[in-house]
């Protein structure tokens, strides 16, 4: 099932990052009393019950004319664009302005469902005010207090409330998904095509779209592929073509619905930062990883080795990933992509025997003892793999609280040092014996 997006936008100032956080239940986005601190789509996915959807906090949106305001404005529109459902958030304190009706007209012409969150309502007194925000025209309204955590866990039922209609994609089980994500202009279009233009894949004649990520599904040595494609920023004119971070919502969505997630980098450019922070949604989400070094016969005063070091050295947090270095113009090197996208989605869904896997862990703790605190000492009792996609690992102790994130970062190298999890992250919990 795809995730479904939920936006907050609204005026400066009225709440959005404090409601933003009170329904993700953590303090991501920064909250200072002054207009325009969140400028830039700030995201995370929010879990309620048995529901799960990505959160988009947008920057406030004004009227003015300059060019801050003007960028404001596009990735809200961009955000309206993209969402399934849009939280429009007014400050009852305010009363209505004219920036909300400039905003209301916005969202109306957008045809998405709104729910009005009428914030700041801290007292009985307060909720007689509302009515005057009905004139805006939309069909939900709801009374909350971010700040008193008034009203959220009613904001979240009418949040989730249609999401069971979500349509489910129809992919067979044995259907390997991959996207590519990355900035605009990296290639990924082209190595789309590059890939399709092998003599070993096979092109399905189906080929369709999914909220506006390109599906291609082919057939590669006899396994069934989905090929997700980001690249078209088509709404509104070519504007959201030519800002980079305008990308990244689309690569989220594409993310949700694959297996492997190819991180496409434009060797011509070098790696920045937006890079990491798209490698760094794929890697959040446990997907499968490979990165993938496109435009390499572009590259003269580099080898592979020394851009392999570079790249080691920018993207520590995914160093299990994988590096293709290829060109899909002239199709140099494009023979080594599809059997690491086979590697990675192996590695993502390997189960380790449990006679196996404690074995590596006894001789771990045995070479390396844990260090004690306050006179007590990590014991390990029993592990066992509790999942897949990516592997879960589940380690029984003694008492949780005694394990430093040194040590389980060492526990970890030696469940990669055994086994070949190249490409996947893995998860690794401790539980009380006693729990």
């Amino acid at each position: 099932m795809s995730i479904p997006v939920v936006a907050l936008v609204g005026r400066p100032n009225v709440g959005k990052s404090t409601i933003f956080n009170k329904l993700i239940g953590d303090k991501l986005s920064i909250i200072e009393d002054t207009p325009g601190v969140t400028r830039d789509r700030i995201y995370s996915t929010c879990t309620y019950k048995n529901y799960k959807f990505n959160l988009i906090d947008t920057g406030g949106i004004e009227t003015g004319d300059d060019d801050f305001n003007k960028e404001i404005r596009v990735q809200a529109s961009l955000a309206i664009d993209e969402a399934d459902l849009i939280i429009y958030v007014v400050d009852l304190k305010d009363g209505l302005t004219n920036g909300d009706k400039f905003i209301a007209n916005m969202l109306l012409k957008s045809n998405k469902r709104v729910i009005v969150a009428i914030n700041k309502v801290d007292n009985k007194q307060a909720k007689d005010n509302i009515y005057e925000f009905y004139s805006l025209g939309f069909d939900e309204y709801m009374p909350i207090s971010g700040e008193h955590n008034m009203g959220i866990n009613d904001l979240l039922e009418a949040i989730v409330k249609d999401f069971k209609d979500q349509i489910k994609e129809e992919i067979s089980d044995d259907t390997i998904r991959f996207s590519l994500i990355g900035r605009p202009n990296v290639g990924k279009s082209s190595l789309i095509n590059a890939l399709l233009n092998e003599d070993r894949v096979i092109v399905s004649n189906v080929a369709g779209t999914t909220r506006d990520a390109i599906d291609t599904p082919f057939t590669y040595e006899k396994q069934k592929f989905i090929a997700i494609d980001t690249a078209g920023m088509k709404k509104r004119g070519k504007i959201y073509e030519n800002i980079e971070k305008y990308s990244n919502i689309r690569a989220i969505k594409a993310i949700d619905r694959s297996d492997v997630c190819l991180v496409v980098i434009n060797a011509e450019e070098g790696i920045i930062e937006q890079d990491k922070h798209i490698a760094g949604y794929a890697e959040k989400a446990g997907k499968g990883i490979v990165i993938v070094v496109n435009k390499w016969d572009m590259v003269k005063d580099k080898t592979i080795k020394e851009y392999t070091e570079l790249i080691r050295e920018e993207f520590k947090f995914i160093s299990y990933a994988p590096i293709v270095f290829l060109s899909a113009l002239t199709k140099k090197r494009i023979h080594t992509l599809m059997p690491e996208i086979i590697r990675v989605h192996e590695n993502i869904n390997k189960q380790i025997k449990t006679s196996l896997l404690n074995n590596v862990i006894i001789d771990a703790v045995t070479l390396n003892i844990p260090p004690s605190y306050k006179g007590k000492r990590l014991k390990v009792y029993f592990v066992s793999q509790n999942g897949v996609k990516p592997p879960h690992f589940v380690f029984n102790v003694n008492s949780k609280n005694l394990v430093h994130f040194s040590y389980e970062r060492y526990l970890e190298n030696k469940i990669r040092e055994s086994f070949d999890f190249t490409g996947t992250p893995i998860k690794i919990t401790f539980k009380n014996r006693s729990e």
